[in-house]
């Protein structure tokens, strides 16, 4: 390693300067312990670190920034871990996803306002891992990201039981009477036995799939668990590979290119994964202006099976699928079926083909092939389209019950959700089991932040009856761990006049998930009137101040990423002014 302050690194800008600038930057940094020798020109990784205690998916973060810093020395270079800020699903209210950009903005202007050269992205619950791709894409500097790796497989009754999943689904058997609170208290010691992130195929998981796929996380580290020690010689690996992304000057924009975001788009839908997955995908490719519409995440999978028997679709969690193989035997499956870019580049310096070439499957019932996939082509995530979402609604078809894909019935609108929750355990619901709920108003800016709230539960009256299942519409998102005919992300929501806001309780509503259509039975006159009509006041008052206002004036909308209007596109790594 050369002992020349030469500035040939982005880093000597700062370590390298000479007079009371470079001083100042070395002096200060030497009160951790650090030599003269480490100001050599050697690069310097930051560890972008979303460790915190209030988001328990990503409390060990600290541990494994560790073993990343020992694999930057190994490979010669300095570590230096910072914070950003943590989005924790469990307890951030409103919702975590009215602040995915924010953190996205935060992680994005750290990278750029330090002495950095590449960087190791830590992640793991829901949109920590989005937020992050996002905020370094749009810098541009070398990076990977490591995710936190998923829980242990929860034990309750002899039986494994998946975190959200059978959260949803336990607290339904109570509500049912099926089951007694004091067996629902002992499930919820049982379910989150061990560090990590849900190990269902929620959006923790699939996003730490997704981020593989790309090709921005090391070959095979999606699914190792979090307690695992080879979760911390992945670290390890991934600090010595970020020195090396330095070297090859192998950035973001080299890796997220349009084939990328194929094989991620095609992945998702061979795990059956989180819908969530659309909307953070469509904001990364504007980050580095790859053109992805949501048209083409129904076009791209129409060919592709759900390969993954995995919660919520199925049965079995992550800790199953690492041993049977993980991503890697996912991702040469779709290859043999000629749906993988094998040419895309990967952060391990690798092209697909090379990484999955040599994966083999322990278990074929975690697992499938092609030729006898767990569930058929098209039955991931569909878009549909229609006089009620113009510009596009998505289903998880493969958790949401057949003979609620093609049906008619008519709608009990809310307008807010809480009002629905309020009412939902009322034995005089007018329900039946043809009944569309529509909740609104929880879209982007109509909540404001796009909550998971669109798998509102199903009426106690109905769960009585039998019915554990019913159609439930709205512009809010759903949790990846949670299933049911739950039509999302309905665009344009209803806060900005989308048809959504039209629908009265009795209206027909038609969905056809094989024509891919969504219609309000509502001839265009009476819509055409109802939309002359004074519109009501916003449920809530306006945000007046603070990121919330900042959030709801430049949010765009599901079918577009639900990113901020101003931070579409990149902006480089180059430090606008700087002074000492």
């Amino acid at each position: 390693m050369s002992e020349q302050r030469d500035g040939t690194r982005r880093s000597a800008a700062w370590f390298g300067a000479e007079g009371r600038n470079g001083m100042i930057h070395r002096s200060w940094m030497r009160n951790q312990g650090l030599g003269p020798e480490v100001f050599d020109g050697r690069p310097v990784i930051g560890i972008a670190s979303s460790w915190s205690e209030l988001t328990p998916c990503n409390a060990h973060l600290r541990d494994v920034a560790d073993y990343v810093k020992r694999g930057v020395w190994q490979a010669g270079g300095l570590p230096l871990e910072f914070p950003v800020m943590s989005l924790g699903e469990t307890l951030m209210r409103p919702t975590t996803m009215l602040f995915r950009n924010l953190m996205a903005m935060e992680v994005e202007e750290t990278i750029r306002a330090n002495p950095l050269d590449g960087v190791v992205l830590l992640s793991g619950c829901d949109k920590t891992t989005p937020a992050m791709l996002m905020g370094a894409a749009s810098v541009d500097l070398p990076a990977l990201m490591v995710t936190g790796g998923p829980m242990l497989n929860g034990k309750f009754q002899g039986r494994d039981i998946g975190s959200g999943t059978d959260v949803w689904r336990l607290s339904e058997e109570v509500r049912a009477g099926r089951m007694d609170a004091a067996d629902l208290a002992e499930a919820e010691g049982c379910m989150s036995r061990s560090r990590g992130h849900c190990m269902t195929m929620g959006t923790a998981s699939t996003m730490a799939c997704v981020a593989e796929a790309l090709g921005m996380q090391l070959s095979g580290s999606a699914a190792i668990p979090a307690v695992d020690a080879r979760r911390y010689a992945l670290a390890q690996a991934a600090g010595r590979r970020a020195v090396a992304l330095v070297e090859e000057d192998l950035r973001p924009s080299k890796v997220l290119t349009r084939d990328a975001f194929e094989n991620a788009i095609r992945a998702n839908a061979a795990l059956g994964g989180s819908t969530n997955a659309v909307v953070h995908l469509l904001a990364l490719a504007g980050r580095v202006g790859v053109p992805l519409s949501l048209a083409e995440f129904d076009a791209l999978t129409t060919e592709v099976p759900v390969l993954v028997d995995l919660m919520p679709s199925g049965r079995f969690l992550m800790e199953d699928f690492y041993y049977a193989g993980g991503l890697p035997v996912v991702l040469r499956e779709l290859d043999g079926m000629g749906l993988l870019h094998r040419e895309a580049v990967t952060v391990g310096g690798r092209d697909m083909a090379t990484e999955t070439d040599g994966a083999r499957c322990w278990n074929r019932e975690v697992i499938r092939t092609a030729g006898e996939p767990f569930r058929p082509a098209g039955e991931g995530t569909v878009v549909l389209r229609g006089s009620l979402a113009p510009d596009g609604a998505v289903l998880k078809v493969s958790a949401a019950s057949p003979e609620l894909l093609k049906h008619r019935g008519q709608a009990l609108v809310y307008d807010r959700v809480e009002d629905y929750i309020a009412d939902a355990d009322d034995p005089e619901l007018p329900v039946t089991a043809s009944t569309v709920i529509v909740v609104r108003n929880a879209g982007p800016r109509g909540y404001p932040g796009f909550p998971e709230v669109g798998n509102v539960p199903v009426p106690k009256v109905l769960l009585e009856a039998g019915v554990n299942d019913v159609l439930r519409i709205s512009d809010a998102r759903m949790s990846g761990t949670g299933y049911g005919s739950c039509v999302l992300h309905v665009a344009p929501e209803a806060a900005v006049g989308g048809p959504l806001a039209l629908v009265r309780t009795g209206d027909w509503i038609e969905i056809d998930v094989a024509a891919r259509r969504l219609d309000l039975d509502v001839d265009r006159e009476e819509l055409a009137a109802r939309a002359r009509e004074p519109r009501p006041a916003p449920v809530d008052a306006p945000p007046t101040r603070g990121w919330a206002k900042l959030y709801v004036e430049h949010v765009t909308q599901a079918n577009e990423g639900a990113d901020l209007d101003f931070l579409v596109g990149g902006s480089g790594d180059a430090v606008p002014r700087h002074s000492h």
